[in-house]
């Protein structure tokens, strides 16, 4: 079983805040397994591990409750997932870095946010890169879409 950093979880629950306040907390409360939902009233601590499981129903639960249930909005919160972690902690090395160089970045970080699998980039020119995802011990479609969020959003930034 896969596992994945509090920090993935705790964007998502803070965009359910800062969007639909106190209303939409008690609707993601109540959509959430019992477990999540534990996970969630407890506090979400960003340095802590998570069941893999429990990213993935938090994306499916945010996408059917404040989405349209096709999980189009998993892009976009992995997006806002990279604008609320990338424009604090790493934001001097986008001021530097290049987008092969940041992208290369995400590499090495990868083991620091989840526990399976690794990221690979193939760099097809100045301004082509491909990302694949390998060895992930459980593959779900959420991930990929939110992967994919946060990289358009970390390449704009």
């Amino acid at each position: 079983m896969a596992n994945v950093k509090g920090s993935a979880l705790a964007s998502r629950v803070l965009w359910v805040q800062l969007g639909h306040g106190a209303a939409g907390m008690d609707k993601l409360l109540a959509a959430s397994s019992p477990e999540l939902k534990a996970s969630i009233e407890a506090g979400i601590e960003k340095a802590r591990w998570y069941p893999f499981e429990q990213f993935v129903e938090l994306n499916r639960v945010l996408d059917r409750v404040f989405g349209s249930g096709d999980l189009s909005l998993v892009k976009e919160l992995g997006r806002y997932g990279a604008d609320a972690n990338l424009t604090t902690i790493y934001r001097l090395f986008y001021k530097v870095g290049t987008t092969h160089w940041i992208l290369g970045r995400a590499v090495r970080l990868w083991s620091a946010h989840y526990d399976s699998g690794y990221l690979e980039v193939l760099t097809r020119g100045p301004k082509t890169a491909v990302l694949r995802i390998r060895g992930f011990a459980t593959p779900e479609r959420v991930h990929c879409l939110s992967i994919l969020g946060w990289c358009e959003r970390s390449i704009e930034l």
